[in-house]
């Protein structure tokens, strides 16, 4: 694909999200002057700009093959993106904090497409291992955690807090409900509690579309119970 200065001014100031933006100071190719300009990040292209609102790029950087690097300059917060071979440029730019910088070195660490290709390429790894069974299930959640059941939430027969302590007492088995009331619908049912995998097997053993629709079976079910009990309940006098 070929890309000219048209093509790229548009990519740079589109209204898609960035990746960053933010004031960095550039050292001069020639000079050891640093002038401040407008940096943003989109994928592995990182373009400057005069001012914030400038329609057009003052150049732009293709950040790959390159290292990022924290260098000793005259400016403080100053790092540097360097590329492989004898006459490549080495861009030295300053952050205006720590905290900026970090973040811009971490930022266009991770631009290119060669890290993108080694991420996918571990995941790619870690996911033909746990279908191999080689890796243990992932561990299941701490109870401090709001409950969840096979990583959905669950109905819970417990009322908060705050609705128990409101709530009057229960009444005796067998007693008889207070004079004028009316019973009301009954709750929905839960669902039956299961662990965090199958009994068969880990959940990468069988097919996820097949533990979907028998969870999708009980869950219809159940419903259908409970609206006929509803039902039931309204059609009494």
């Amino acid at each position: 694909m070929k890309l000219n200065e048209r093509s790229l001014a548009f990519y740079a100031t589109c209204d898609a999200p960035v990746d960053n933006a933010g004031f960095l100071y550039k050292k001069g190719g020639r000079h050891a002057a640093y002038h401040r300009r407008w940096f943003v990040l989109r994928g592995n292209m990182l373009f400057y700009f005069e001012e914030p609102a400038s329609r057009e790029p003052v150049g732009v950087i293709i950040l790959e093959g390159c290292t990022v690097e924290l260098v000793e300059a005259a400016e403080e917060f100053a790092f540097a993106v360097r590329f492989a071979g004898a006459r490549a440029r080495t861009y030295v730019l300053a952050a205006e904090s720590q905290a900026a910088m970090e973040g811009w070195v971490k930022a266009l660490s991770r631009a290119s497409f060669d890290y993108l290709r080694l991420v996918v390429r571990e995941l790619e790894q870690q996911l033909a291992a746990m279908r191999a069974g080689d890796c243990p299930p992932p561990p299941r959640r701490p109870r401090a955690l709001p409950p969840k059941e096979n990583g959905c939430a669950v109905w819970s027969a417990e009322p908060p807090p705050a609705a128990a302590a409101a709530a009057p007492a229960p009444s005796p088995a067998g007693a008889a409900a207070p004079a004028g009331s009316r019973p009301g619908p009954a709750p929905p049912p839960l669902p039956p509690r299961r662990r965090a995998w199958a009994p068969n097997g880990p959940p990468h053993a069988g097919s996820f579309a097949r533990l979907h629709e028998g969870y999708g079976q009980e869950v219809r079910a159940l419903r259908s119970q409970w609206l006929g009990s509803r039902s039931r309940s309204r059609a009494q006098p």
